[in-house]
């Protein structure tokens, strides 16, 4: 006996359908992802006694992020078999960068660890663009990748300031 939902009309129905929760899942992990973000960002305005404590979580989960972002490209340079050799080898190299900034930016002062996390995020999401022009990714991908580099990009900007002696002043 085989089993058909009455609401689908046909195979491209049930592409898309597949297409739509295969999409789902990222999109959940994704933004459920910028909950290490958006909290200790949250909590810089609250908890001035543990500015520094958030402020590493901040850092810390940031380089995690941006070195995770980058080995997307490890994987791309792998399985996207249409792209030239030559983008493959710089999807490859392009791929271990993000990583390598990420180690220096928890070298180095707090102050300038997040600018230059946000700067190589502005970045990384400026390469998937560059990808996704060449390539055909899920139509997910890119807008998913743009809001939460948005997300993350905020936070980390909002700590360096935070941080760097400033405080901002919130109406109660």
């Amino acid at each position: 006996m085989r089993w058909q939902y009455s609401g689908l009309n046909n195979t491209s129905d049930l592409i898309d359908m597949k297409k739509h929760y295969i999409s789902t899942m990222p999109k959940l992990l994704g933004y459920l992802g910028l909950l290490p973000f958006i909290v200790p960002t949250v909590f810089l305005f609250f908890d001035h006694g543990h500015l520094d404590m958030w402020r590493h979580f901040l850092l810390s989960y940031g380089a995690v992020i941006l070195s995770f972002v980058g080995a997307l490209h490890w994987s791309f340079a792998m399985l996207l078999h249409e792209l030239p050799i030559n983008k493959q080898r710089w999807s490859f190299f392009w791929s271990i960068v993000p990583s390598l900034v990420a180690w220096v930016s928890l070298s180095i002062p707090k102050f300038y660890g997040f600018i230059l996390l946000a700067v190589f995020f502005a970045i990384a999401l400026i390469r998937d663009k560059q990808l996704s022009d060449k390539v055909e990714l899920p139509a997910w991908y890119t807008p998913l990748r743009r809001n939460l580099t948005v997300v993350a990009m905020t936070c980390l900007l909002i700590a360096a300031y935070m941080g760097n002696g400033k405080q901002l002043i919130y109406i109660i």
